[in-house]
């Protein structure tokens, strides 16, 4: 076989494998708007229906009428926009603190940080129940908000983002008479913009399907982001599926047309971030 003919061939199982890929990320979505619009009794049938017989429209009316829908996503919107800025603060600075600055065990707090990615979140879950409760914001967007304002994966993707930045621009501003913030915030902060876009888009992600932390802290729906609100509609003798998919594709298109607008950005940023070690 020719060199040519192989890597046509090559590149023709590469294209099959890529078809094969995007149709296996792409069915849950499209199977969850099918079930969005079908009844209870076709979602359990045996054999399974692909299709409704008859598209149940009005399924997306009654998550109105069983879910304070509109308040819940307030809530959500709220603990998302506090996280995102929490995170672009306390990362932003504590990344550039990592990457540029001396001062005393900056290796070993940065290891015991780094650390933190390896302990599940189930371990520190009563002692942050603890805390919220001690501060009075249980039932709270503050409450649910709080524990998620700073990550130790945001430290490091800074921290990657501000090594990769060239040291000159650092001494160019010290000769200028900048002060340390005043260079990380006139200079190296705004050459960080695509690791704080990919911080932000990863946050808003996990913030808007956080789900355990907002059922141990909320109680009443009308505390409830959607996340723990759509889990509510599970009942223990039964489970209403259609209204449930149709209220978790109401809840995911927010942040589904997000992504799509910013996901070169994300792709630039986890890129841009891992230039150099």
């Amino acid at each position: 076989m020719t060199p040519t003919r192989r890597v046509k061939r090559n590149d023709t199982w590469a294209h099959i494998a890529l078809c094969l890929a995007s149709i296996v990320m792409v069915f849950p979505f499209i199977w969850q708007l099918i079930m969005s619009i079908s009844t209870n009794f076709e979602i359990q049938a045996v054999p399974v229906r692909f299709f409704p017989e008859t598209p149940q429209w009005h399924n997306y009316v009654d998550v109105f009428t069983k879910l304070p829908f509109l308040n819940q996503l307030g809530v959500s919107v709220l603990i998302t926009v506090i996280r995102t800025l929490g995170q672009l603060i306390l990362c932003s600075l504590a990344g550039y603190a990592f990457a540029r600055l001396r001062f005393p065990f900056k290796g070993a707090i940065l290891a015991l940080i780094l650390a933190i990615l390896m302990v599940p979140g189930q371990v520190y879950l009563i002692p942050q129940y603890q805390i919220i409760q001690d501060l009075h914001l249980l039932e709270t967007p503050w409450g649910v908000a709080l524990p998620g304002i700073f990550s130790a994966f945001g430290t490091f993707l800074m921290r990657q983002s501000f090594m990769s930045l060239p040291r000159e621009l650092e001494e160019s501003a010290r000769l200028d008479g900048a002060s340390p913030f005043q260079t990380f915030w006139k200079v190296m902060l705004p050459l960080a913009r695509p690791g704080l876009s990919a911080v932000a888009i990863t946050t808003v992600l996990w913030s808007w399907n956080d789900l355990l932390w907002p059922l141990v802290v909320t109680t009443r729906e009308t505390s409830m982001p959607l996340s723990a609100g759509i889990a509510t509609l599970a009942g223990r003798t039964e489970v209403d599926y259609s209204v449930m998919m149709a209220a978790s594709v109401m809840a995911m298109a927010p942040v589904l047309i997000l992504f799509l607008l910013l996901q070169k950005r994300v792709v630039e940023g986890l890129a841009f971030s891992g230039m150099k070690g």
